[in-house]
């Protein structure tokens, strides 16, 4: 683990805020290849949007907390790899500023 994603960590677990240094990863055209997966769980898988919606834990490497939210997939044939429940490790990363999954692991 990176020292600022020990940080990061740290400020998620006790609640103090974390400054990010002076980076702008909104227009990031490439996934970070050390970025930590995130589990979660299928909540809908959108073929036509190329999107699923999961329920996730902490999102370290973009400093987000558990919530449910939609993702687009940066690979189409990750739709046909889950459905609805499914138990996931993936990645998320801002891809020209859409959170994006770059990384999908069924559990």
């Amino acid at each position: 683990m990176s020292f600022r994603h020990a940080l990061m960590l740290t400020a998620l677990l006790t609640g103090a805020p974390f400054v990010h240094a002076a980076e702008d990863t909104a227009s990031e055209p490439a996934a970070n290849a050390s970025a930590p997966m995130s589990e979660g769980e299928i909540k809908k898988v959108d073929t036509a949007a190329g999107k699923l919606t999961i329920k996730h834990g902490p999102l370290i490497n973009l400093d987000m907390a558990p919530m449910t939210m939609v993702f687009r997939v940066q690979d189409p044939a990750m739709l046909s790899a889950v459905q609805v429940g499914s138990k996931v490790r993936f990645v998320a990363e801002k891809i020209n500023g859409a959170l994006t999954v770059t990384a999908l692991q069924p559990e």
